[in-house]
């Protein structure tokens, strides 16, 4: 199974499968939309019937859909992926208009 980011918001399942098609026989594929608005989320699943095709897609150095790189990597199941443990209590903001202040 292979994770796709950076998939453009016109990008449809259809068109992934027949992307990916080239790579070996796709079992399963989704792009992942928001569920009130329906819209793309950008990012998306493959599903290969065998390893081949994983590898043939990650031998490739630029993959490019609707007119956007894409970004295929393995996917790993999230109760396989590491805990992170955090102490801080520190998070980013950024966007925020010159005139902001403190107290905003």
């Amino acid at each position: 199974k292979m994770f796709i980011g950076g998939l453009s918001w016109q990008t449809t399942q259809e068109g992934l499968k027949e992307y990916f098609c080239k790579y070996g026989e796709v079992k399963e594929c989704m792009v992942m939309r928001d569920p009130v608005t329906k819209r793309s989320r950008g990012f998306g699943f493959v599903t290969f019937m065998d390893q081949a095709g994983v590898d043939k897609v990650l031998a490739q150095t630029r993959h490019e859909l609707d007119s956007k790189t894409i970004d295929p990597k393995v996917a790993f199941p999230r109760r396989a992926q590491p805990k992170l443990v955090t102490r801080t209590k520190k998070i980013f903001v950024g966007g925020l208009s010159v005139n902001t202040t403190i107290e905003d």
